[in-house]
């Protein structure tokens, strides 16, 4: 439009196009209101929040964990969304790198987040002390970083790496007659080796043999010369997306006959891996956070994957770090309910209603994992660590091209998190 009015426009012209375009408007509005079905019209204010992780990136991506996200808003909004708010969840790229995580912190920020849920990011210097400037709670990060455990405002649904390699070490220490971890050479690899000899000295083993290797190489026979070792050997491998090249690596350089056990963690091995790698892992021991993918309490979230995300197929069931995205909703889910009806929804009450006595003894995960609460009686003495209140494992085997249970329940590694010596 120009601004000019047309002389010749009569004035019935003009009052029909102006009553058009108001109904037009109102009824946009109107289909704004009421767009999310399962919230009715003039509910109460949205919920926002944000889930990061790495995507597209020569190292750990974890793309299953912002699609989580989006699939578990859809599904929540349809059934009347976190206590009758609309939840609107927000996700970003860290890439991988310091300034990505920085970028998704501050994008993060000046959305007004009430938190940030079930993500993952292995530079908790970038972000956590700009979440902690503004008060914002940081709810079920991955454990890849320290500051996911010291910081007061992180609330973790797991044990992170330290329980990973420290229950790993424990699962080998009964078998092996020597161990090698290969490892990413990152601030975040250089504290694996103290967790994993923490848990092989519950077995009365020595050390490991501490192999360490760029998390983005495309091939690693140089690591595999050196974690061959001898007979009834183990080798443990924890490179996120790369374990698996390594593995190649050691398969391609194992002699015939040398009878050496291989292990890992999940998320550096998953059911994806198993079945791409068909029997080669067969045997392979592998220490979770949660019980085994096949579980039925997996089943409301495969529910959810099945019903609303629409065939992403980002979303693997049997991904870890969708597991936690999973866990972490939850328990975002849990806090805002416990505001009640006429409570504020604010990063402050949200934080607040973490560090309460949340449920009866804690937000309930179906099982997942112990009822998980953040209160200061619920922390444990972990030297460096000291937001860790579920350290609880899962043994886990390849057999037949699945991962099963080893043995049933969880393995409590509290204690040799508490009694680990810091290395170097």
């Amino acid at each position: 439009m120009t601004g000019r009015r047309r002389p010749s426009s009569p004035r019935p012209f003009k009052a029909a196009a102006l009553a058009t375009a108001a109904t037009a408007v109102g009824a946009a509005l109107l289909s704004l209101c009421g767009a999310i079905p399962g919230i009715p019209e003039g509910s109460k204010a949205p919920v926002t929040v944000m889930t990061w992780a790495p995507e597209g990136t020569g190292a750990t991506n974890m793309p299953g964990m912002p699609a989580m996200a989006e699939a578990y808003a859809r599904w929540v909004n349809r059934h009347g969304g976190l206590n009758g708010h609309e939840l609107k969840v927000l996700t970003c790229n860290d890439h991988n790198n310091t300034v990505g995580a920085g970028r998704c912190a501050r994008r993060a920020l000046s959305r007004d987040v009430v938190a940030v849920v079930g993500s993952y990011s292995q530079y908790g210097h970038s972000y956590m002390p700009q979440l902690e400037a503004e008060g914002i709670p940081y709810i079920g990060g991955y454990g890849v970083t320290d500051e996911e455990f010291t910081s007061p405002l992180s609330y973790p649904v797991n044990g992170g790496q330290a329980s990973l390699l420290a229950g790993n070490g424990r699962q080998l220490a009964r078998s092996c007659t020597q161990v090698s971890l290969v490892r990413p050479d990152t601030i975040a690899g250089d504290q694996m080796p103290s967790f994993l000899n923490a848990g092989l000295a519950q077995g009365r083993r020595g050390t490991a043999d501490d192999v360490r290797a760029p998390e983005d190489a495309t091939d690693y026979s140089r690591q595999a010369r050196r974690a061959m070792g001898g007979a009834d050997s183990c080798v443990t491998a924890a490179l996120g997306d790369r374990t698996d090249t390594f593995f190649d690596s050691f398969r391609r350089l194992q002699p015939d006959g040398l009878r050496v056990r291989l292990a890992s963690v999940l998320g550096s091995v998953q059911q994806s891996l198993v079945t791409r790698t068909g029997s080669k892992l067969d045997g392979a021991s592998v220490t979770g956070w949660y019980p085994v993918a096949s579980d039925r309490r997996w089943d409301p979230m495969r529910r959810v994957i099945r019903d609303h995300a629409f065939g992403d197929n980002r979303i693997d069931a049997a991904d870890p770090g969708v597991q936690t995205t999973w866990i972490a909703y939850t328990v975002l889910r849990e806090a805002v309910e416990s505001l009640g009806n006429d409570g504020e929804v604010t990063a402050h009450s949200v934080r607040r209603a973490l560090d309460g006595p949340l449920g009866d003894g804690g937000v309930d995960t179906g099982g997942l994992t112990p009822k998980l609460s953040w209160r200061y009686e619920d922390m444990l003495a972990v030297k460096g660590f000291p937001r860790i209140t579920n350290a609880m494992v899962t043994y886990q085997r390849v057999r037949d091209g699945r991962l099963v249970a080893e043995r049933n329940g969880f393995v409590d590694v509290s204690g040799t998190l508490e009694h680990r010596r810091e290395e170097g």
